[in-house]
């Protein structure tokens, strides 16, 4: 068995390959295209080696036959995967001519099973073939990868005395060292590790968080964990320990199946590599190429546990422009998954669909559509920034999105995280805990814990990752959650603290008429403006009262109703406001059908414009109303009022006390009440510093008199002694 020393020279001696063979070629980040693939290689040659001579046989076999060769080498040997070439790897080492060289690795790779192809392919492969071989370092690379210093077979090395020299490596071991060299690539390359990698010792936490509150409902059986944004889907594999490790510990045997899609195709082949290296084709095949929100691979399962990591503050406009097909020029109306929009309780289609800015809480649906109704059910670990907890205005998709899953109960935990614990970012992260199947002390109820100052600081900073999680921080963490209790970093709330109403309150328009020479007089200069006596001058109508539409241009030209309103406003003239607008309306009409023309009315005048000088705003006018009767609203007046569910009392009682004694005519539109719901964490961990003493600041501030006149003093002195 491997323990860490041998890890380490493992591991030393592949990245020596760095040292020796790379820098001068690749950048430091790019150092990873060359040793993650060839890592891959010189493991799947090894394996093969000892069934190469029957491989070969076989395929001679199938040629002479007729037979396929792929299938009947899939049927006949027990490798999940071959080479057919004539060569092994360290076959090619041989060849002296960098040509010929790269043109026999080519026919080495071209001579693998297909599984093996396709990890290459998406490692981009042979375009460092090309590279290197201008450089002239790929015969060197593969000097490195077959010395006899490296064994990365299952087999262990012996001496002619029969003593083990160098271990062999079994899946698991090979599948830990292979991990080691991802992580250590990530550390190194800071700026990209974030979008595919999460810290182990976050990882490890959310892998205790998913499977240790539900250790006494495991029995004897398979389960499966799933990770729809699965990157080098180290996430899973932790778990999959981590739930291994604590069923031994409870006599309990089981089999864990690892699901999980990536739509990057570089982390998608590590992924596959690394099933592949612990587990055969079986397993390497439950991984998937694509875009978890568009092309769910595994739409329709259901899993035991799932754990993400998920892309936040990132676009999925792509995505968008495959699910939102459909006649609606807004793209997310036409959006019709049934993950993402469904029916819920008073609606029909209760759309749950995030801003396309940030597509974070979509893989979270994603996973609630994954969840089984089993006795054990099915328990989500995701990590979020602090987006998912607030953003969207109440009734928008990402609350609405909140809303499902606090009303349906399904939020057991958030976690905060302390800052810079993540490689490419310093921002606060949170681990939101998800189960359909509630212990009966945590339902209806929502757990906060502020893990914030939680931290193990590094010796060295890797990135922006500057702290971690030590086994101790993780034990106060687990604990706090498994002990459901309120303490100073533990806080619980009844899932109706975080749902809110957002009412629309309104006020009547209520509008004053002033009707005497000088508004009319501005009436006219208006109309002269836009030379009204004449041929209407639209290039001025800018510089107007006058609305600039077919229509009003139509009514102007209709030269006699225009002098008949002016008329009728002549009549009308008056000292004070008209404070009644519909008395205003009623004798402004009755004036106008003694003129005798058709489809005049003061409504079709103000429609012009030219009348809206005189309209103004008065709080002492009549509420105006339609034909119908019904109050007109004032769209400058129009407020919005944020109604807790947890008020003591209704609506109607909120607007009672706290609108009403400062607007006695406001009124709610209960057609755009929406309900939303955020979780606002500063809010309930917040603690103000404590202000200082007036004494202190006394103190101070006499001080700071006390340095100024020694400073003003030598000042002074160097002066005089000049």
């Amino acid at each position: 068995m491997y323990d860490v020393v041998d890890y380490n020279k493992l591991v030393s001696f592949i990245w020596s390959v760095a040292d020796d063979c790379l820098r001068d070629v690749y950048v430091r980040g790019k150092y990873r295209d060359v040793i993650l693939p060839m890592t891959i290689i010189a493991r799947f040659d090894a394996i093969i080696d000892a069934e190469k001579t029957n491989i070969l046989q076989t395929k001679e076999w199938a040629e002479s036959s007729g037979w396929n060769i792929h299938k009947t080498l899939d049927t006949s040997i027990d490798l999940p995967f071959y080479n057919i070439s004539k060569f092994r790897l360290k076959d090619l080492k041989s060849e002296t001519n960098s040509q010929n060289l790269k043109k026999n690795f080519e026919e080495y790779l071209d001579g693998f099973s297909n599984n093996i192809k396709e990890i290459l392919e998406k490692f981009e492969f042979n375009n460092q073939l090309t590279k290197m071989t201008n450089a002239g370092i790929l015969g060197s690379v593969i000097e490195k990868f077959t010395s006899s210093d490296l064994n990365l077979s299952p087999y262990d090395e012996k001496n002619s005395y029969g003593i083990v020299v160098k271990k062999g490596l079994d899946n698991h071991a090979m599948g830990t060292l292979f991990e080691e060299i991802i992580r250590k690539f990530n550390e190194e390359n800071n700026e990209e590790a974030g979008e595919h990698f999460t810290p182990r010792d976050v990882v490890e936490l959310m892998a205790d968080i998913a499977v240790v509150p539900v250790m006494n409902k495991i029995k004897n059986g398979t389960y499966s964990i799933y990770d729809g944004a699965c990157g080098t889907f180290g996430m899973a594999t932790i778990a999959e320990e981590r739930l291994q490790t604590l069923a031994k510990k409870n006599n309990k045997n089981v089999s864990i199946h690892l699901i999980g899609q990536e739509v990057n195709p570089e982390t998608y082949a590590i992924s596959k590599a690394d099933l592949l290296i612990r587990g055969g084709d079986t397993v390497s095949n439950n991984v998937f190429y694509g875009s978890t929100l568009s092309d769910d691979k595994t739409s329709g399962e259901h899993f035991d546990f799932m754990l993400s990591n998920p892309p936040y503050g990132k676009t999925w406009k792509t995505d968008l422009s495959i699910l939102g097909i459909g006649s609606d020029k807004d793209l997310k109306k036409n959006i019709i998954d049934k993950r993402f929009v469904t029916s819920y309780k008073e609606q029909e289609d209760f759309r749950m669909i995030p801003d396309v800015s940030d597509g974070q809480l979509l893989f979270l649906l994603n996973n609630i559509s994954k969840m089984k109704d089993t006795e054990l059910g099915s328990r989500i670990i995701e990590v979020h920034n602090g987006s998912a907890l607030f953003t969207g205005d109440a009734g928008n998709g990402a609350s609405n999105a909140r809303r499902y899953m606090i009303e349906e109960d399904l939020i057991e935990a958030i976690i905060q995280l302390p800052e810079n614990m993540f490689y490419n970012t310093g921002i606060t992260t949170y681990i939101w805990i998800l189960s359909n199947r509630k212990e009966k002390r945590r339902k209806g109820k929502i757990q906060l814990i502020n893990a914030s100052e939680l931290k193990t600081p590094l010796r060295k900073n890797l990135g922006k990752k500057n702290s971690e999680f030590s086994k101790e921080n993780r034990k106060i963490i687990l604990d706090t959650y498994l002990n459901f209790k309120e303490n100073e970093i533990s806080k619980i709330f009844s899932n109706e603290e975080f749902a809110y109403y957002k009412v629309t309150v309104d006020r009547p328009l209520r509008q004053a008429i002033i009707c005497n020479d000088e508004k009319i007089k501005e009436i006219e200069k208006e109309l002269e403006k836009i030379g009204f006596n004449s041929k209407i001058n639209k290039n001025n109508l800018e510089e107007t009262f006058v609305k600039n539409s077919a229509t009003v241009i139509k009514e102007l030209e209709k030269t006699d109703n225009i002098l008949t309103y002016l008329e009728v406003l002549k009549d009308m003239k008056k000292d004070d406001k008209y404070l009644d607008f519909e008395e205003f309306e009623k004798l402004f009409n009755k004036k106008l059908k003694k003129y005798e023309l058709k489809a005049v009315s003061l409504n079709k005048f103000i429609s012009t414009g030219l009348m809206t000088n005189m309209i103004v705003r008065d709080e002492n006018a009549s509420i105006q109303k339609d034909t119908k009767g019904n109050i007109v609203v004032d769209p400058e007046l129009r407020d919005t009022e944020i109604v807790p569910f947890t008020y003591k009392g209704d609506i109607e009682e909120f607007i009672k006390k706290e609108v009403l004694p400062y607007h006695d005519d406001a009124f709610v539109d209960e057609s755009k009440t929406q309900i939303g719901y955020e979780i606002n964490f500063t809010k309930y961990f917040y603690k103000a510093k404590e202000l200082e003493s007036v004494e202190t600041i006394v103190a101070r501030i006499k001080e700071l008199e006390k340095e100024s006149d020694g400073m003003m003093k030598n000042i002074l002195e160097g002066l005089y002694d000049e």
